[in-house]
């Protein structure tokens, strides 16, 4: 094509630059023009131009339009529907997500041009996928997008089907592309080979910023690939200062060689780790705390090491790591050490070393499946008391059975405790059986509980599950509780329903496994009707499964029932104040009132003490003090007269309708008067 002048030339050049900004925005020139001949004049960049490279796009960095150009040069349908999405959902949402499983029920074809759209794309900053197998061609693009973006920071592809040389790609396309931003990496679950991951640590020597997020869960790391990504962090020291997010868990027997020492070491230096986890990379506890002591131990949040063992053998003292640590680390709220193995020496450095920290609070601990048994349980009883950070304990499946008879009184003094996991602890005789669930009963029922969720899932106490049932109606501690797996069948449902009646302070049942037929299901549903408090029940897959095998009309009625009173208690915002009312009266007496009831006791003690006493200044303290219990009573006696004042003024009560009653009178009135009156003037 030939064009007449050099006018022509810039005036064509710049349509089409204007045209291709439009499809593929981007922060450079998309043509290069000029030569000898013809020198580059000064050009109009303003927004309005129609050389400027800055045009105004649509809505989320015009992918729309990328996208649809992108399915006409390929010959293939624009799928409107996922320009909608994005237009409406992602735009109105202000997500910079791009999740392919918003779109997995379109064909591979589909996904590799919208993940090739991102190429040229800046608004989106990540590209996620998890549980969804990619082809080749939309891996192919994925390492397109990767080459060319300026602004994908986070690329997330768990359980997508990678092959094994996907990631040594991957390290090569980090290599070509010198404007990666990327910064937060997560390839879990996908089988990677060896070449991947020493290509991939030799470019992330290359990172100026390092990553601040890089998660490998069960890629079948070897130990030779750990050893070069660990030397990849001690020799780039941005990683020091950058990565706050490491996954390396379920690589069975990773950290079990020599070759972990180039984690250990970095492990070691100061380092910005906030969030940890080697589960089930055979990795030694105590000599992991001994680096992470001298490395994230002030800032580090969760810590997950559970599958792993301690190298001290039993009978000799925990290394002095082990209770420096939990004593130095002053920012946690997430440990995991669950199915450890946990030497009882190693236990109580763990408890005396959270005694000694006054910095944590509401820890959630993780101890289940330690195999503790009754020495654990003897350590738990004379430690636990003086360990005032931990507001989540999990001691499931720990053996300790007839134990728990000493242990849950223990348990119940700690009044930093919120949330309890007692499960699979309850292989007794019927009769042992019995004392421990009433010492559970009086334990919830303290005054002072500080429980707010109980747990004893998978603990198979069939019917004298009822023992712990009964109590839940009277309790106004716990909001939630666990009960699947008891088998305590239609006749467990049956005492839950009338639990529920009467409770008002149960926000979350989970319960499942426990032979519940239709008929229990109904019983529910009927308590449901009347309580207003409990917003979410677990659907117990198992029963439901097996009560509509046998009775499918009558199954289904009665879960649509109980959804239904679910959504309306979470639509509500209190329960009738009728109800509330005779339940605070009745069963669930009011803290403030037993309060009250106990501050009487006490100085009536104090009053009987003091009067013999001939002092004058004692006796007037003791009038006022009766004085001060007359009140006291009289208050009590008032609690029922003020809820009715409070009622009749509540934004339903009599007062409320009788206003709106006589505004809508005046208003009625008014509006007559108005129309009444043109014609008076005529």
């Amino acid at each position: 094509m030939r064009l007449p002048s050099a006018e022509s030339v810039d005036q064509v050049t710049r349509h089409v630059s204007s045209a291709l900004s439009k499809v593929c925005p981007g922060p450079g020139c998309l043509i290069r023009r000029g030569n000898a001949d013809t020198p580059e004049g000064p050009r109009d960049t303003s927004p309005n131009s129609e050389t400027s490279t800055s045009t105004t796009h649509s809505v989320c960095g015009g992918f729309s339009e990328t996208y649809a150009a992108l399915c006409d040069y390929n010959g293939l349908h624009c799928r409107e529907e996922v320009q909608w999405d994005v237009d409406t959902i992602y735009h109105a949402e202000d997500n910079r997500e791009f999740n392919l499983l918003d779109f997995s029920h379109l064909e591979s074809r589909d996904l590799a041009l919208m993940v090739a759209a991102l190429a040229y794309n800046q608004w989106f900053t990540k590209l996620y996928c998890k549980d969804l197998r990619l082809g080749s061609e939309v891996l192919e693009q994925v390492l397109h997008t990767l080459s060319k973006s300026g602004s994908l920071e986070e690329l997330v592809l768990d359980n997508a089907g990678l092959k094994t040389d996907f990631v040594q790609k991957l390290a090569c396309v980090f290599g070509e592309n010198g404007s990666c931003v990327l910064h937060a990496l997560t390839l879990s679950h996908n089988p990677i080979e060896d070449k991947g991951f020493l290509s991939l640590s030799q470019q992330l020597l290359c990172f100026p910023t390092g990553l601040t997020k890089l998660c490998l869960a069960k890629t079948a790391i070897s130990p030779r690939g750990l050893q070069a990504l660990g030397q990849t962090f001690g020799a780039n020291p941005a990683f020091a200062s950058s990565l706050r997010y490491l996954d390396l868990s379920k690589n069975p027997g990773l950290l079990a060689t020599d070759e972990s020492n180039a984690l250990y070491s970095f492990l070691a230096q100061p380092n910005a780790l906030v969030h940890l986890d080697l589960a089930g990379t055979d990795c030694t506890i105590d000599s992991l705390l001994g680096a992470l002591l001298h490395g994230c131990c002030s800032h580090l949040t969760y810590l997950n090491l559970a599958r792993n063992s301690c190298s001290h053998r039993k009978g000799r003292e925990a290394p002095p790591a082990f209770k420096q640590f939990f004593s130095s680390a002053y920012t946690l709220s997430h440990v995991n050490l669950s199915a450890t193995k946990l030497p009882l020496e190693a236990l109580r450095a763990l408890l005396q070393g959270l005694s000694l920290n006054s910095h944590l609070s509401d820890l959630h601990l993780d101890l289940s499946g330690c195999e503790l048994r009754s020495a654990g349980a003897q350590a738990l009883q004379e430690q636990l008391g003086a360990v005032t950070c931990v507001g989540s304990l999990d001691l499931s499946d720990n053996g300790f059975d007839s134990d728990l008879l000493t242990l849950v009184p223990a348990l119940g003094k700690n009044k930093s405790l919120k949330h309890l996991f007692l499960g699979k602890n309850f292989n007794v005789k019927a009769k042992t059986l019995e004392e421990i669930l009433h010492k559970l009963v009086q334990m919830i029922q303290e005054e002072d509980c500080s429980l707010q969720s109980l747990s004893v899932a998978d603990s198979r106490l069939k019917l004298r599950t009822s023992i712990l049932i009964n109590a839940l109606g009277s309790n106004t501690c716990l909001a939630k509780v666990d009960l699947s797996g008891n088998g305590m069948e239609d006749i467990g449902a049956k005492m839950l329903s009338k639990a529920l009646q009467i409770n008002s302070s149960l926000r979350t049942i989970l319960w499942d496994r426990n032979n519940t037929s239709a008929l229990g299901f109904l019983d529910i549903a009927r308590a449901l009707e009347s309580n207003h408090t409990l917003r979410f029940m677990s659907f117990p897959v198992s029963d439901i499964s097996q009560a509509y095998r046998s009775a499918p009309e009558r199954t289904e009625d009665v879960w649509q029932k109980i959804q239904w009173c679910l959504v309306r208690n979470n639509h509500s915002q209190t329960c009738p104040q009728e109800q509330a009312f005779r339940l605070q009266q009745g069963l669930v007496t009011s803290s403030a009132e037993q309060m009250l009831q106990r501050l009487c006791g006490r100085v009536q003690e104090e009053v009987r003490a003091l009067r013999l006493c001939p002092l004058e200044p004692v006796q007037d303290e003791l009038l006022y003090a009766r004085d001060l219990i007359k009140d006291a009573k009289n208050s009590r006696a008032l609690f029922p007269s003020l809820y009715e004042l409070g009622h009749v003024l509540a934004n339903d009560g009599p007062v409320r309708q009788r206003l709106e009653s006589v505004a809508s009178e005046v208003s009625k009135a008014v509006d007559k008067e108005l129309q009444a009156s043109p014609g008076e003037r005529d």
